[in-house]
């Protein structure tokens, strides 16, 4: 690698990313959560349906140049639907809605004939239980009767993640952890993470949800664990497409899925979570 790099058009950290863009796209994505999430619950739900759309776009983009055909009518569908039906009727509907999914993508798909059949249901399905079947707990978790502080606590803790891991990884990192996957991502940035996710944890759950500030802990080193796990995931995916970013839609961060690829597992695991600890939280249990 040479020591001095040709200088990019935006400024470029140490990390690789247009910092002041990154910022200002973070603080305006962040203002549009906070404001939908503590206002009308509804309001969060379609920013999050957004999000999945446009995400699922990038996935028909990425995977078309390797001329693999994404069902894409069923699953744009999916997208509304499976959030929503989580949201407003709960997990049985979230199951029945990703049944129907699977089987509306090997009927969409027939039209195209048999060659790459396979392929192309088995990316469809893949993206319908990566994007909206996983950002549907989200809405599990936004319906519980405190749901605005249990999704606040998971963008925080979500974001501590980042933050604690782009700080460490910056000033120390020096040990990748899987140089052929993701060489940004090292020992010191993963323990910077966890141990920032930790100390967030235990504040967020006695302040914001009442609950002991050890079981805060445990939901930050966790959430730690599948919110890199979700980063190397998407790398690979990236990797495998050929890709650098998926898309262009938040400056500084690359596409929608390049912001999410953290907050997808963490979506599921954070329901988990609070499911465990606190209970659902839903009128009906």
């Amino acid at each position: 690698m040479s020591d001095k790099p040709a200088a990019p058009k935006g400024k470029k950290s140490r990390a690789g990313r247009n910092l002041p863009a990154a910022i200002v796209s973070a603080l305006i994505l962040a203002a549009v959560v906070l404001v939908s999430l503590f206002t009308i619950k509804w309001l969060f739900a379609i920013v999050v349906i957004v999000a999945i759309v446009v995400a699922v776009r990038e996935f028909v983009q990425a995977f078309s140049q390797r001329n693999i055909h994404i069902a894409r009518t069923p699953l744009f569908i999916a997208a509304v639907v499976l959030p929503a039906a989580a949201y407003f009727w709960g997990p049985f509907a979230q199951l029945f809605v990703l049944g129907l999914t699977v089987l509306a993508v090997m009927f969409w798909r027939i039209r195209r004939g048999t060659d790459g059949y396979v392929r192309d249901v088995t990316a469809s399905v893949f993206v319908a239980a990566y994007l909206p079947f996983m950002a549907a707990f989200l809405m599990l978790t936004l319906a519980a009767e405190n749901g605005a502080q249990r999704v606040l606590v998971f963008i925080l803790l979500t974001a501590a993640n980042d933050i604690g891991g782009y700080a460490a990884g910056v000033f120390l990192g020096k040990h990748p952890i899987a140089a052929q996957i993701s060489p940004k991502k090292s020992w010191e940035g993963f323990a910077g993470s966890v141990i920032l996710q930790g100390a967030v944890g235990a504040a967020c759950f006695v302040w914001l949800l009442d609950a002991p500030w050890w079981q805060g802990v445990i939901a930050g080193v966790i959430l730690a664990i599948t919110a890199t796990a979700g980063d190397f995931a998407e790398s690979a995916i990236k990797r495998d497409l050929g890709l650098k970013d998926m898309g262009t839609f938040l400056p500084g961060h690359g596409g929608m899925m390049d912001r999410l690829d953290s907050l997808i597992p963490n979506a599921f695991t954070s329901w988990a979570l609070f499911a465990l600890f606190l209970g659902t939280g839903l009128a009906t249990t």
